[in-house]
């Protein structure tokens, strides 16, 4: 099972769900990354796991391989990145003033 949280910024009101089993991958016969997701029965073959990030200097998103994982902002090179599983009382960066706070009243369940 996957579970999914909400974080919302209290400054800004910005939302963002996460998931905490990020993006699991296999390879297929051509060496193209498929993803298999729960309850895929696929998910047996994975080999990798692509997770969010979020760049706290700039706001980008984007995904670190956990076969070569990024160590900064593909948009402005900050090493100020973080999963989105780990934004709680993280400073927003949409804002710069209110904190991420996971959302109690929801989350989800895959």
């Amino acid at each position: 099972m996957a579970m999914g949280l909400y974080y919302v910024c209290n400054g800004c009101s910005r939302e963002i769900e996460a998931w905490d089993d990020g993006n699991p991958y296999y390879r297929d016969a051509k060496g193209k990354k498929r993803y298999a997701y729960h309850p895929d029965p696929e998910r047996a073959l994975c080999i990798g796991n692509d997770s969010p990030m979020l760049c706290l200097a700039c706001g980008r998103k984007s995904m670190s391989d956990s076969a070569a994982p990024i160590s900064q902002c593909p948009k402005c090179a900050s090493a100020n990145i973080v999963d989105l599983m780990k934004l709680d009382g993280r400073v927003c960066p949409y804002c710069k003033k209110g904190t991420f706070r996971v959302d109690p009243a929801r989350h989800a369940i895959s």
